[in-house]
């Protein structure tokens, strides 16, 4: 998956528009426009350590959630 398509992926999963996302993740708003844009690429760790984050971020919120 390319990056812009991936980028897209992650901020959708967390159901934030491109705002909050970036001061969620503590990333300039111009960059994420760019990278969902395609005219540049984020590393790919940072897509790993986004992903790794917003997907454990996910199943904490759904453990809480479990134990009510």
């Amino acid at each position: 998956m390319d990056c812009r398509s991936k980028i897209i992926e992650l901020r959708e999963e967390t159901g934030l528009n491109r705002k909050a996302f970036c001061e969620k993740m503590g990333i300039p708003y111009r960059t994420v426009t760019e990278w969902e844009r395609g005219t540049r690429n984020a590393p790919d760790y940072v897509l790993h350590l986004l992903e790794y984050y917003i997907r454990t971020e996910k199943t904490l919120e759904e453990q809480k959630r479990d134990k009510k």
